[in-house]
């Protein structure tokens, strides 16, 4: 294990995030609000941190190994979810104490828009500015950053990205170079999220309002400025640029890519993991539009579709933005939508769940077994996209489902025990390990009156959903720490 080489890039870790500290800084004095000490004193101390962590192994240089970049990656989330609770902690408003913080902090660095705030509507606008950051740096900034600025420090970048790219497949490689490949992906995050910024203001957002719901759109975050979340608007354009862009966001940034440089949307049509997701977002929509309108629900087909578009696209992208009001419609819709949340986006995009891309691989192995029954001789290989998929692909597949849904399981149990009800529990944990955010019953709102204990088996599931499972877990084998 390269410690040292950890140290110093753990070093360089927070002394770049302390930089995320000053546009706060510029909004608050802005806007006015008064709260611009808390975030210059987070950035003193988080760049003293990071200097004096980097200055006693700065001339450190050597190649890291895969093992090392799996703990990188952990520990940089871990790092910077405690890093980001700073301004929540010293300042005055919202004052948060220690557990509220990280969780918050957390919630924004994962995408997920699980939050424990309330009266957003009053909050200062450096506050409501930090934490859309948080949830755009997140999204795709951060580790698109580090893994093209590591390399040009001498530190191997391949590792990085293998052990965080999404998806079950970690071996495509866009460009000839790791560097370049993590610099394309980083210019279509934002070309797509300035587009989203003016989409927004055309459709009648004020500037401060774009940027914010740019940000959390984008990254699939969800966090809002306002309580009421995209209803503080009442605007079918708005929901219909939040709708676009939330689909947008949870696609493969690879096929984006390839889009872009090809000039050719037949691009998207020949993918099959897109158009799985393209299909089965359309499926969901009909049918959640369908309910919507045989209970009576509304009586308006217009408005039913409007409001079944939202719901769906906005819980199966993970993205979970506050005010669809999916938590008070009737029969089995609350729960299908939160079951949604399961299935996520594509691979490779910013969205949480266990993606579009696992459930087609699982789906076709599950049938080549149904077959076998019928044909136990008979060579059934498992094709997607034309090609044979390898056995250690299908096999990594398989117990990604087992270890998640174990995961999931002990957690909710862990979450009843801290004293919540079923159902609460089930969807706060769903809600987490998924980075979608809003739940069911007690975590419908906010998670505000969660106990202590079960916000920190939360935020471990938020971690454990963004690292994707393998990268955090595979820490606690003995195998991992053996020479």
């Amino acid at each position: 294990m390269q410690l040292s080489m950890i140290q110093r890039i753990l070093g360089l870790i927070v002394t770049m995030f302390s930089l995320t500290m000053l546009p706060s800084i510029g909004v608050s004095f802005a806007y006015d609000d008064g709260q611009w000490q808390p975030f210059a004193l987070a950035f003193a101390i988080l760049l003293s941190v990071g200097v004096l962590t980097w200055i006693p192994v700065r001339r450190v240089e050597r190649d890291l190994r895969l093992r090392d970049g799996f703990l990188v990656v952990a520990l940089f989330w871990m790092v910077l979810g405690i890093a980001g609770a700073l301004p929540f902690v010293l300042g005055e408003l919202p004052r948060l104490g220690f557990t509220d913080a990280v969780f918050e902090s957390v919630a924004g660095i994962t995408t997920t828009s699980a939050t424990v705030l309330v009266g957003l509507d009053h909050l200062p606008k450096s506050i409501l500015w930090y934490r859309q950051e948080l949830q755009w740096l997140g999204g795709l900034g951060v580790i698109v950053l580090a893994v093209a600025l590591f390399p040009v420090l001498g530190i191997g970048g391949m590792q990085l990205y293998k052990a965080e790219a999404p998806g079950p497949v970690k071996d495509e490689k866009l460009t000839p170079r790791i560097t370049q490949t993590a610099r394309a992906l980083g210019g279509v995050y934002v070309l797509l999220t300035a587009a989203c910024v003016g989409a927004y203001a055309l459709a009648g957002m004020d500037s401060f309002d774009a940027f914010a719901y740019a940000f959390s759109t984008v990254s699939t975050g969800g966090f809002s400025p306002y309580d009421a979340g995209l209803g503080h608007f009442h605007s079918y354009a708005i929901d219909s640029v939040a709708i676009v862009f939330m689909f947008l966001g949870a696609t493969n940034f690879a096929l984006h890519f390839l889009v872009w440089r090809s000039k050719d949307s037949a691009a998207y049509v020949g993918d099959p993991q897109f158009r799985a997701y393209l299909y089965f977002t359309l499926a969901m929509i009909a049918l959640v539009t369908g309910y919507l309108l045989a209970t009576g629900t509304t009586t308006s087909p217009g408005e039913a579709l409007h409001n079944g578009a939202l719901g769906v696209v906005s819980m199966l992208t993970t993205t979970g933005f506050a005010g669809t009001g999916f938590a008070v419609w009737p029969g089995m819709l609350p729960a299908l939508l939160v079951l949604l949340t399961f299935v996520g986006g594509c691979a490779g995009s910013t969205a949480g769940g266990m993606k579009i891309i696992r459930w087609q691989l699982v789906l076709m192995q599950a049938q080549r077994e149904l077959m076998r029954l019928v044909h136990p001789s008979a060579a059934l290989p498992v094709k997607f996209a034309e090609k044979v998929v390898p056995g250690r692909i299908l096999a990594a597949v398989t117990g990604f489902f087992a270890i998640y849904l174990v995961l999931f399981a002990l957690m909710m149990l862990f979450v009843m025990a801290a004293g919540l009800d079923l159902m609460s529990a089930w969807s706060a944990v769903a809600a987490c390990i998924n980075n979608s955010g809003p739940g069911l019953g007690e975590v419908a709102a906010s998670f505000k009156t969660v106990p202590d204990a079960a916000k920190w088996v939360c935020v471990g599931a938020m971690l454990v959903g963004r690292l994707e499972v393998f990268t955090l877990v595979v820490l606690f084998t003995p195998t991992f720490w053996r020479h």
